[in-house]
C-alpha cells in the first residue's frame, strides 16, 4: 500500500534488537527477498533513503525547538514525519537502485 504494489527493500541499521538472530530469522521467514545483516554492507548510509533525505528533514525540525521529554521528542518527530508528502518518500525509496549502482562503482566508497 505505501508503495503502490511496488517492490522494496525493507532495511535495518546495525542496532543490536535488528542485529539479534531472532530478528533475523524473523525477517528471513517472514520478509520477501530479505537481505540479511551478513549481506548488506554495514554503516551504508548512502543506501539508506531514510538517512540520505528523509532523515535531515525530522533532524532539522525536531532541532529546531526544545524538548523536555523523549516523549516529547518522539511525539514531535511522529507529526513531522505524518507531513512529509508521500511522494517524497517514493522518489527517496525508487533512488535506492541508482545508488546502489554507484557505490558498486565506487567499490563500496561513498558516493556523496
Amino acid at each position: 500500500m505505501m508503495f503502490e504494489n511496488q517492490p522494496f527493500i525493507f532495511q535495518l541499521d546495525g542496532a543490536p534488537a535488528h542485529t539479534a538472530n531472532s530478528t533475523q530469522e524473523w525477517l528471513r521467514t517472514n520478509i520477501p527477498d530479505f537481505i540479511s545483516k551478513v549481506e548488506w554492507p554495514p554503516s551504508s548510509p548512502d543506501l539508506n533513503p531514510l538517512d540520505s533525505s528523509v532523515r535531515s528533514i525530522l533532524e532539522s525540525s525536531a532541532c529546531s525547538k526544545s524538548h523536555n521529554s523523549i516523549e516529547s521528542l518522539k511525539q514531535s518527530l511522529t507529526r513531522d514525519w505524518e507531513k512529509i508528502p508521500q511522494e517524497m518518500l517514493r522518489t527517496a525509496v525508487w533512488a535506492v537502485p541508482g545508488r546502489l549502482k554507484a557505490v558498486i562503482k565506487k567499490k563500496g566508497g561513498y558516493i556523496e
